[in-house]
């Protein structure tokens, strides 16, 4: 109830579609009900006294109030579909802005394929219960009170046959309600699976088909698709018994009124035109207790949905922005004192006491092995996580006491991973700087080496991209990350390996770009090759997450062991030092 009590803040600005739909839907209702007692009257006083002009006067009746409950109905329809519409518009709106803010530990902790699931089914779960709470949930309650009512005044000697025949209905309508709202999340944790499944394989399609692991894949799917289809059977099923034992319920009574409507007419205490009209309301009374039990269901169904919709709603961030964060100009300069950090599902720390300090424009080049924990130092700058221990501080300020846009507005940061998106090239490239200049892009193309594929593209940088740009090569994609880095001209310049599917020309013009166009840029380089960083001001050599060395290229030759290590064996590998 919690969840439901949220979300209904999602409501506000649509009070007024919330509140008119259902109003029209009481119109709606008030039409059906009186149409029997209309008709009941046309039998038993018009038509059994040949009274025309009486019978032509409700039949007039009975079509105003048939076309009064249409447009009631339609009313309710437009305004009903447009709150709910709007409603889930805003949640799945708020739920991805929500996860744009999400660090890797948060991400994890759901996993990508849940989230897609409550993006996508989980909103249009909650949006069609809303939907059908508007138009049925009003209607099906009140075609019940209103029928049961009529009954009671004009039909008394058949009543005691509803005081058998609605608490049936009701206990039916509650555990089939109860246990359908199980049902229905186990239902959509397996979707979960599925949709996990289904993101990684696709994201990894080259890999299963380089390792021939379709049939494995192709199989582990269909273990989660089966778990799928069995809770789904089970659910439908469930929900499938409501409809049959309800008529059947139903056609006993209607078969009780018979059997009792035709003594008391023969005792002459009932008219044949009661007798109809019951049977007229006891159907109501169907259609309104199986239209509000579909409505429970849904509800029911909806819950589970709500419930997870609000735990990414309501998750706490690891990486919080501070209350009276400051948004000055950065300088770069950039100091590491003490720094440690371990990803929350590890127990181990994978950076270790890291110490260091750099002046505003210098440029710094990291390296040691894989799994040294390169990559994870550069990604503390933009605080796409924290330090465990330890502080980092920027231009002497603490990293933690700078506005999060302000920080990484002033960080240019490539991943080893060249990430685009699809759309144009153009656009791709602006994510960098949105305001930039055609004359800078074609620049920050000029300085990435990417003008040279670029300009051979027909459509240019209006070339459009497929998902993941799966339409162009590693070292193209690498050279466009590099331009949507350059062009954002920032205070700190991250280069995470950016630069190893490039050929050594490429590569060496990139170098030589970032030193006379970055020349007040601190920039950090991660590199593999020693080659990429003996240039800088500064090199750190990391290993095992702890820093070894760190000196000038000159320096470490001369006075670090891990540093002379690498050299060597690039050396003797034929690497151009």
């Amino acid at each position: 109830m919690q969840a439901i009590k949220q979300l209904g803040q999602f409501l506000a600005p649509y009070k007024f579609f919330t509140i008119i739909a259902p109003l029209l839907m009481v119109i709606e209702v008030t039409m059906d009900l009186i149409q029997p007692t209309i008709m009941q009257h046309m039998i038993d006083t018009g038509i059994a006294n040949s009274d025309n002009a009486y019978v032509l006067t409700m039949f007039g009746w009975m079509l105003g109030s048939a076309v009064l409950g249409l447009v009631g109905g339609i009313g309710c329809s437009y305004f009903s579909s447009k709150a709910a519409i709007h409603f889930a518009s805003d949640v799945r709106e708020a739920l991805f802005e929500k996860m744009m803010t999400y660090s890797a530990k948060e991400r994890d902790a759901f996993t990508t394929g849940k989230l897609i699931t409550i993006l996508t089914s989980d909103v249009e779960s909650i949006q069609r219960a809303f939907m059908m709470t508007m138009r049925i949930f009003v209607r099906g309650p009140l075609l019940f009170i209103g029928a049961v009512v009529i009954v009671f005044v004009t039909a008394r000697e058949l009543f005691s046959i509803l005081l058998v025949i609605v608490p049936i209905l009701i206990i039916a309508m509650y555990f089939f309600t109860r246990y359908s709202g199980v049902l229905y999340r186990r239902v959509q944790e397996a979707i979960d699976g599925v949709n996990t499944k289904l993101q990684e394989n696709l994201a990894g399609i080259r890999v299963v088909k380089a390792f021939r692991r379709e049939q494995q894949q192709v199989d582990q799917f269909g273990e989660l698709n089966e778990t799928l289809t069995k809770r789904f059977i089970s659910a439908e099923q469930i929900v499938g018994l409501l409809v049959p034992i309800t008529m059947f319920v139903v056609n006993l009574g209607i078969v009780a009124a018979l059997w009792l409507g035709v003594i008391k007419v023969e005792a002459g205490t009932l008219q044949v035109g009661v007798i109809l009209a019951f049977i007229n309301y006891l159907t109501i009374i169907l259609n309104g207790l199986m239209s509000s039990s579909m409505v429970l269901m849904q509800i029911a169904r909806a819950i589970p949905s709500g419930e997870r919709i609000i735990d990414v709603l309501n998750k706490e961030v690891a990486v919080r922005e501070a209350e009276n964060a400051v948004s000055t100009k950065i300088q770069g300069a950039v100091d590491f004192c003490n720094v440690s950090y371990r990803y929350y599902n590890t127990a181990e720390d994978v950076l270790k006491n890291v110490t260091f300090s750099v002046k505003a424009g210098q440029t710094v080049g990291i390296i040691g092995k894989t799994g040294s924990g390169k990559s994870t130092l550069v990604k503390l700058f933009p605080r796409l996580f924290d330090p465990t221990s330890g502080e980092i501080l920027l231009d002497g300020k603490p990293l933690k006491d700078f506005a999060l846009p302000t920080l990484r507005e002033h960080i240019g940061f490539t991943s080893q991973k060249a990430l685009l998106f699809s759309g144009t090239i153009e656009k791709n490239i602006r994510i960098g700087k949105d305001e930039t200049t055609i004359e800078q892009l074609h620049h920050a193309l000029d300085a990435a080496c990417a003008s040279e594929f670029v300009e051979k593209l027909e459509d240019g940088m209006a070339h459009e991209l497929s998902q993941g740009a799966t339409n162009l090569s590693g070292g193209q994609k690498q050279r466009l990350a590099l331009t949507r880095a350059f062009v954002r001209q920032p205070a700190i310049l991250v280069l995470d390996d950016t630069t190893s599917a490039l050929d050594s020309a490429s590569e060496k013009h990139v170098q030589q770009a970032v030193t006379s166009n970055f020349t007040d840029t601190t920039t950090f380089i991660v590199a593999s090759k020693i080659a990429s960083i003996q240039q800088a001001d500064h090199i750190l050599v990391m290993e095992d997450g702890e820093i070894v060395g760190q000196g000038t290229h000159q320096q470490l030759l001369k006075d670090n062991e891990a540093y002379q290590a690498i050299y060597a064996s690039q050396q003797k590998a034929g690497e151009q030092l």
